[in-house]
């Protein structure tokens, strides 16, 4: 673990995505690559092996875009309740190291404190329900409120017009990488990635952004 040398005075705002940068990934990984597969071989009497062939092309067709993020839009595709699916596995939902500790910090200092996330409002709503998270933050945004995800050329123009923050004074923690590259052409300078997003899987590799492995990283 090495320290950032991370200048707080000049730093108003911080946005913190939710999926792999407060929250373990490895729950919608189990329950996108294992789970829904299952119960979609089981309600369409599909063999394991065919079932999940099927959703991989599925995602693919539509990964990185808002359709990708919506419970809506999978709901209808699979003919399958999402939130109430999420919901049954909803115990595997957990805390990333430090991330309550690093919030309250934030919290401390008087920091603006805002949650961008590409989640769909009803797995936000399930999440915070689980982990009370919500409490910390001034705001919750999601991107199914401003119509497109935060990868998508745009995003940041309009968030900006519905939280008017400063690109120069503001933090952006995403473990997405393409977020952060777009985020960083709109002018936010201060941005870090997550080095493992999913506790179970490996370790991310970037040449552009520190990646953070535990939040104590970023305290003085």
């Amino acid at each position: 673990m090495s320290k950032q040398h991370v200048d707080w005075d000049h730093i108003d705002t911080v946005l913190l995505d939710m999926d792999g940068t407060l929250l373990d990934l490895n729950y919608d990984n189990h329950f996108w690559l294992d789970y829904v597969p299952a119960c979609y071989a089981a309600k369409h009497e599909l063999s394991d092996e065919a079932a999940h062939d099927k959703l991989m092309a599925k995602y693919s067709e539509v990964h990185g875009s808002l359709d990708w993020y919506c419970i809506d839009f999978w709901t209808r595709e699979l003919g399958l309740d999402i939130v109430e699916l999420k919901r049954e596995i909803a115990d595997k939902i957990s805390i990333r190291p430090e991330v309550e500790k690093f919030l309250c910090w934030l919290n401390e200092h008087e920091k603006r404190v805002v949650m961008v996330t590409n989640a769909h409002p009803g797995s936000l709503n399930l999440k915070m329900e689980q982990t009370r998270l919500h409490v910390h933050f001034d705001r919750l945004i999601d991107s199914h409120a401003l119509g497109m995800a935060k990868e998508q050329e745009g995003f940041w123009d309009k968030l900006h017009e519905i939280e008017p923050y400063g690109p120069a004074s503001t933090m952006l923690i995403d473990d997405n990488l393409s977020v952060l590259e777009c985020a960083e052409r709109y002018g936010i300078a201060h941005c870090y990635g997550i080095l493992q997003p999913d506790s179970q899987k490996g370790t991310v590799d970037s040449d552009r952004y520190h990646l953070i492995d535990r939040f104590s990283e970023l305290l003085p």
